[in-house]
């Protein structure tokens, strides 16, 4: 070692992992006759996104029934914790059978 290196410590950034991973949800064997919820966190497009979406997923599957991202807020933003915190209840009540969560910049 030459006199001018250096040693110095170095520590990870992240600390230990505190949760366990969790197995997936079972994905569903069709899409016929589902209702499928859209979240948007109202950063990047979703609006047009859900939009084509839609409009391909009911081409393959006319009976889907869609729940607008309208009826559950910005899962983003000032009311976030209160609209994530909803929506297990808010799934129950509407007979979801699964979600689609978006977008992000």
């Amino acid at each position: 070692m030459s006199d001018i290196e250096e040693k110095f410590s170095a520590y990870w950034p992240r600390s230990p992992r505190q949760t366990q991973l969790k197995p997936l949800a079972k994905r569903l064997e069709t899409l016929r006759g589902k209702t499928i919820v859209q979240l948007w966190d109202y950063v990047f497009r979703g609006d047009e996104v859900f939009a084509l979406l839609e409009e391909g997923l009911k081409e393959r599957y006319p009976d889907i029934n869609w729940i607008s991202w309208k009826e559950f807020g910005a899962t983003h933003g000032n009311e976030e914790h209160e609209v994530l915190a909803s929506i297990p209840q808010r799934f129950k009540e509407l007979g979801v059978d699964a979600a689609i969560s978006g977008m992000g910049a």
